[in-house]
């Protein structure tokens, strides 16, 4: 595909070449560069760290795990250890574990108090942002760094030139259906806009999402403008918590309104832990093709359910 040495074929936000790795940020293009050493214990602060590793059967590596309790992976949930969480981790847990590296995420550029106590340690932390790739397959690849890390590039190669190559076999280039994406989360409704993860692959499965904007990752949307999409869409995806069209009614009056509630409603929630965690945000990443086939399938109108992976109808 002409990608050049070190360069990633979707992902922007990391390049490996080796066992160099340059993470740039995506909020000031500061960039960072580690020399990778095989690991043999890691402490994963993201639940999609853990499901990368597992992806390429490298999950016996997480030592601790923040919000353990959320996990879907039972069989690292029932031997990992609590990490804590990212504005509080458990210092004395991470120190004794001596991990070869803590992987984070961060929400600025600015450093973390965290991150910084980590480091002044002596704790190595490489701080990912696969949370703000905008294509699915750009989250994808970052199995390829885990595959590094784990000591096994070639597997991890394998496993992602397997998940391209589905993925791409099944995206289409026609957008056929409107979907309305979300419900408030507090007082605000956000909307994937087209440099969001959930913005490519729902028009990657054909459907446009309703009210978004361009070169955004998102943008707001008041109720009444939510009200005037629904008048347009086909779908509803993504309703919160909402297991039955009862709860999402009840949710706020003018919702039992909303024409799209006669439509077709579809969650996310089919791996929904009992912790309060859900595999589409663990395992989701770095298996963009079965949630493409999730949506493919939703959006054909005659949808099996034991067909898919992640999603259930909302009755």
């Amino acid at each position: 595909m002409g990608v050049p040495e070190g360069g990633m074929e979707y992902a922007r936000w990391f390049e490996l070449s080796g066992d160099t790795l340059v993470v740039t940020s995506p909020y000031d293009g500061a960039r960072d560069t580690t020399v990778l050493h095989e690991s043999k214990r890691l402490v994963c602060m993201s639940s999609s760290h853990v499901g990368y590793l597992e992806a390429i059967g490298a999950d016996s590596l997480v030592a601790a795990v923040s919000g353990l309790g959320f996990l879907s992976n039972e069989a690292v949930r029932s031997r990992a250890a609590e990490a804590g969480y990212d504005s509080a981790p458990d210092y004395e847990t991470i120190v004794s574990l001596e991990p070869d590296y803590v992987l984070m995420y961060a929400i600025s550029s600015a450093p973390t108090q965290a991150l910084m106590k980590l480091r002044d340690l002596g704790i190595p932390v490489l701080v990912l942002h696969e949370h703000l790739e905008p294509h699915p397959l750009g989250r994808a690849e970052y199995v390829k760094l885990f595959g590094a890390l784990a000591g096994c590039p070639q597997k991890a190669d394998s496993v992602f030139a397997a998940v391209r190559d589905a993925y791409l076999s099944m995206t289409v280039q026609e957008q056929s259906v409107n979907v309305l994406v979300n419900i408030p989360y507090g007082d605000q409704w956000y909307i994937p806009g087209s440099n969001n993860y959930l913005f490519r692959l729902i028009a990657d499965a054909g459907g446009t999402v309703l009210g978004a904007a361009d070169g955004v990752q998102s943008s707001v949307i008041s109720l009444e403008q939510a009200y005037s999409l629904s008048l347009e869409a086909d779908f509803w995806l993504h309703p919160g918590w909402c297991t039955t069209k009862a709860e999402l009614a009840a949710v706020h009056p003018l919702f039992a309104n909303f024409p799209v509630l006669q439509k077709p409603v579809w969650n996310n929630t089919a791996k929904a832990t009992p912790g309060g965690g859900n595999a589409f945000w663990e395992t989701g990443p770095a298996r963009p093709d079965l949630i493409l086939r999730d949506l493919l399938t939703i959006f054909s109108g005659t949808p099996s359910t034991d067909s898919l992976t992640y999603y259930i109808p909302v009755r």
